[in-house]
Order: structure tokens, then sequence, then C-alpha cells
């Protein structure tokens, strides 16, 4: 199954995608977005692109797994977007995820505007491997 996460910001948008088969995630890109609605259509055809058969939606809880104004937003975000896309969409905890990312391109010797165009699509893709593992976790039980 094809499936495309999502790491929604206030500017920027990254997109990861995925085959469940495998378990492979892999960036696909940053939406520049402020108006959500337009982020909504760019969304919808980047995964009508890339056939995703599912869309995860991080949602940004607070370390101590409250949900504040941002998750609210994100929230909503998905249920529009399954409703536009007609795309079974779901939530997925995304705590640490843009810390790792920045971890990663730290390592990766990734600084400066390269590091901006980019965190975000890592980020993306880390939360489509964190839910790949949930994936193969259900499959073994």
């Amino acid at each position: 199954m094809i499936i495309m996460a999502v790491d929604a910001g206030k500017a920027r948008t990254g997109i990861a995608t995925g085959d469940s088969a495998n378990g492979f995630a892999f960036p696909k890109g940053v939406i520049t977005e402020y108006h959500t609605d337009r982020l909504i259509e760019k969304l919808c055809k980047t995964a009508a692109d890339c056939k995703a058969e599912r869309i995860v939606v991080g949602l940004p809880r607070n370390m101590d797994g409250s949900e504040g104004f941002r998750a609210e937003e994100c929230t909503a975000l998905a249920k529009a977007l399954e409703e536009a896309s007609g795309i079974e969409t779901v939530l997925w905890d995304e705590r640490c995820t843009t810390v790792a990312a920045y971890t990663a391109l730290d390592a990766a010797g990734t600084y400066g505007k390269k590091r901006k165009t980019v965190i975000d699509a890592v980020a993306a893709t880390l939360i489509l491997e964190s839910y790949f593992a949930y994936l193969k976790n259900q499959e073994k039980q």
C-alpha cells in the first residue's frame, strides 16, 4: 500500500511517500503554502500523483501527551484532507521528529538554506518510518 505522510507547518509542509510492503519512506518535497484551502488542494494533487492509498498526518503532541492549538489545527487539516481527497487519513504522533530530522541533517553535514528547504520533508519521512514500524508490529501480533 502506498502511503503519503504530511508534516504540516504554518508555512511549509513536508511530504514523504513510501510503500508499506517494503517499509521504506522517502522524502517527496515541501509545499510552501500559507492558506489551508490551497494547501489541501496541493496535498490532494500530490496524493493522487503518487497514488496514495492512505495519508498519515503528523500530530504535534506536547511532551506530556497533551494536545495544544497546533494539534487541533492538524486534526482539522487531516479531516478536511480526507473529505477532499477521499483517501483514508490517519493522525500519527510526531513528537521529536523535527529534532530527529535536525540530528540526521547534522550527521549528513546539511546546514543553512539547504537544511531549511528539506527539514520538513525529512520530518515527514521520519513520521512515515514510525508509522511503518507500527504497521509491521501490528502484523506480528
